[in-house]
Formats: structure tokens, sequence, C-alpha cells
């Protein structure tokens, strides 16, 4: 597929099939993911594959925020990619200029652009949550305490496959040239 259709085909679902996702394909989505830039190649992440029936129900209720209805959409959700910030070790002098983790979180970002435009490219599709319980989602997956999980991916088949269309800024209105 050529990446400017797929880049039209990715978005965000929310209305997924009841379809299990074979866990090779999940592992190939992390398989693209890990090869997405990072600063001094510091590659602050890990990845929890939660496929388990039993763990999925839990962490759906822990994606779930009743107040406000977001993330209803996990409870069709058949399995989620769980995105851990790491400590990231730059180069020494980097290291002493800008802190260790100063960009760890757009190392993050880049590696969920590549692997939810790898999973669009499989016919799989995602959802990119940052609403959950995260002292309860670490609790259940085993994570220390120290580390942050930035963000949880769901991954499934989508129950319409029509792309909808992006409703987008105009180019104009977001781009300058050589000044604000």
């Amino acid at each position: 597929m050529e990446f400017s259709e797929l880049i039209i085909k990715r978005e965000s679902c929310r209305d997924y099939c009841d379809k299990k996702v074979p866990r090779e394909k999940l592992v190939a989505l992390i398989d693209a993911a890990r090869l997405s830039p990072s600063a001094c190649n510091s590659q602050p992440w890990r990845f929890i594959v939660v496929d388990d029936s039993d763990k999925t129900e839990k962490l759906k209720e822990y994606l779930y925020d009743e107040k406000s209805g977001t993330n209803r959409h996990a409870f069709q959700v058949p399995a989620f990619i769980v995105e851990i910030e790491t400590h990231a070790k730059l180069k020494q002098r980097a290291e002493e200029l800008y802190g260790t983790q100063h960009y760890a979180q757009m190392d993050i970002g880049s590696v969920t652009a590549y692997l939810t435009l790898k999973a669009a490219d499989m016919g799989l599709s995602t959802c990119i949550m940052g609403v959950f319980d995260e002292e309860k989602v670490k609790k259940l997956l085993s994570i220390p305490d120290e580390l942050k999980i930035r963000l949880i991916i769901a991954v499934g088949y989508s129950k319409t496959p029509d792309i909808h269309p992006k409703k987008r800024k105009n180019l104009e209105d977001i781009v300058s040239y050589n000044q604000f």
C-alpha cells in the first residue's frame, strides 16, 4: 500500500468486531514499532500485549471512565498493547545538558505512529487511549511502580471497513514560511 493511502486509512476505531487478533499479528505491530527512531537510540519503551480474555476484561474496566463515558468502546476490543515509558539512556553529553527523559515522550509518540500505521497496513484497527486507571493497570499487569504507562492501544477489526473522512485544519491554517 502506498504511504499516502495508509495515512488516510489509519483512523481511531470505536466499533470493533468480535474477532480475536492472532498473537503473531500483535507481535508484528511491536516489531514494526521497535524500528521507530528515538533520541540517542535510547529506545525508552516496553510493550505488554494483553490478549488473555481474563486480563482484557479487567483492563477494559480500568480503561472505561464512568464519569465521562470515555473509552466505552474498549468493551468491544479483543486485544490491547500497553506502552510503557522506560528509562532513556542518552549519550553522556546530551544527558548532562538535557536530562535523561527529555525526549522519551516524543519517542513514545513516534513508536505509537509506527505501530498504528503498521496495524492499518495489516487490516487491523486501533485506537490510542490515554485515559485509564494507571494504578490498577500496573497492578493487573505487574508493572513496576517507578515506570509510567503512557498509552494503551486498542487493537482489533473494525465493524465498518469504510474509511471515514478526516476532519483536519486546512494546511494554510497551520503552516507559515520563514516566520510565524
